[in-house]
């Protein structure tokens, strides 16, 4: 399908309630100063007073507020940030993560090797919005969420959303979605406080998603103490630890679907980690994919045909800690098991199965495996994060003693969320660019070529 930029071909998708669409693009209606996704229920408005945004952040930017019947700001995210190198691409992926609320436009500025202007300049011109107002309308969402599913008083959620000041929630509430806080919270009922079962999610997607072969690959690479997949296949649930810029957290995600999402529950230690814990969820299980795109191209293949039309959806799942996954890339699954047992962090209190925080780099510096690559990510000369150079990273991934070309584009694939990677040769076919690791995950789940 990829990236949409005729206008009519919009308005198309508008008037047919696409859904493929939702999240590549929005469309706002100037009389009634409402943004929304494509794929939006209600009549669709005349093609004279329809304007489209690439983001939800540019249509708030212009004035228009959130449609109540689609919320159009919890649909996934574009993959076209998965595809790109550039300099937006990468910006959307650490935005997202939190980078912006953490550390502001200058940390954001500073981790992309740029001026804050030059950012914002570019950002602006491509997405109709610069790094702040991304952030904006990420934090709104994030309060959002928080209001209609917790129980938590309305000043920790404004602080927790990465607002400066309730005041400032405040007025981006109303002005997104056109209510006060409280009258938000008010639409939802049976609301579930966090310290009682933690913050209930939903994490859409678009398309098909072959879910059993995402939690069979998490079930298959599970490392005790860390994270585990309990029940049975089609009822599965798969729950991690995660270590998070303000504290840990535990996540729980289920296997079955009711909706075009996938039901999820975190427990966090500090709010504040919430968007970024979401983001992490969403690399893991790939939900931001766009599998028409990735059906489109790879289905043409006499190859690969047959085995696409099989597996609608399939995923290429990526990692929930990017330096996490490297190490475990390098020791292999038993000399990972022993990392944990050694270094790990314990919890303070153990979750089921769920006991221990996977080391940090620093903590395996003097490991005799996973210590030249510990060191290199310890001491910064390796990024994996969401913004990190894939180009860069692989590079100074294939300096390293002890990591191959394999285990580098393996990393790559999934530790940095790459979607064109070729890990061997089976997959390396320019036919199938920018879609190469789907295509390595074809041959994985069915079998030999």
């Amino acid at each position: 399908m990829g990236c949409v930029r005729d206008e009519d071909t919009r308005y198309e998708a508008v008037s047919s309630r696409d859904a493929r669409f939702d999240g590549e693009f929005f469309f706002a209606v100037r009389t009634t100063g409402i943004y929304c996704r494509p794929s939006c229920p209600a009549v669709t408005p005349k093609r004279r007073n329809v304007t489209f945004f690439p983001t939800a952040a540019a249509a708030q930017r212009h004035g228009f507020r959130a449609c109540r019947r689609c919320r159009p700001d919890a649909v996934p995210g574009s993959a076209a940030w998965n595809v790109r190198a550039d300099v937006v691409g990468r910006a959307m992926r650490m935005i997202g993560d939190g980078v912006v609320d953490r550390e502001g436009v200058p940390g954001l500025a500073d981790r992309l090797g740029y001026s804050a202007r030059q950012v914002q300049r570019q950002l602006t011109a491509e997405l109709g919005a610069g790094p702040v107002a991304l952030a904006r309308a990420r934090r709104a969402h994030t309060a959002r969420v928080l209001l209609q599913t917790t129980d938590l008083p309305v000043t920790e959620i404004a602080f927790a959303s990465g607002f400066a000041s309730v005041r400032q929630f405040n007025d981006t509430i109303r002005e997104i979605y056109a209510r006060t806080p409280s009258g938000l919270r008010a639409e939802c009922r049976g609301r579930t406080a966090p310290g009682a079962g933690g913050i209930p999610l939903r994490l859409a997607y678009r398309g098909p998603y072959a879910a059993r072969e995402v939690f069979d690959l998490l079930a298959a690479e599970a490392v005790a103490q860390v994270e585990e997949v309990v029940g049975t296949p089609g009822t599965r649930i798969y729950r991690r630890t995660l270590r998070l810029p303000y504290g840990s957290g535990v996540a729980a995600v289920d296997e079955r679907s009711s909706g075009p999402w996938l039901d999820a529950r975190v427990h966090l230690t500090d709010l504040r980690d919430l968007t970024t814990a979401v983001q992490r969820l969403r690399r893991l299980f790939d939900l931001d994919a766009d599998p028409y795109a990735v059906a489109e191209r790879l289905g043409a293949d006499e190859i690969l045909a047959p085995r696409v039309a099989a597996r609608p959806g399939l995923r290429s799942p990526g990692a929930a800690e990017p330096e996490e996954f490297a190490v475990r890339a390098v020791v292999g699954r038993a000399g990972t098991r022993r990392l944990v047992e050694a270094y790990g962090t314990p919890l303070d209190t153990p979750c089921g199965g769920l006991t221990h925080l996977f080391p940090e780099p620093a903590a395996l510096t003097g490991h005799p495996e996973a210590g030249p690559l510990a060191t290199a990510l310890a001491g910064g000369g390796l990024r994996l994060d969401p913004g990190a150079d894939r180009d860069a990273a692989e590079q100074a991934l294939r300096a390293l003693p002890g990591v191959t070309a394999r285990t580098a584009a393996l990393i790559r694939m999934r530790a940095l969320g790459d979607p064109d990677v070729a890990p061997d040769e089976r997959a390396d076919r320019d036919e199938w660019r920018p879609w190469r690791s789907y295509a390595a995950r074809y041959a994985d789940a069915v079998g030999s070529w």
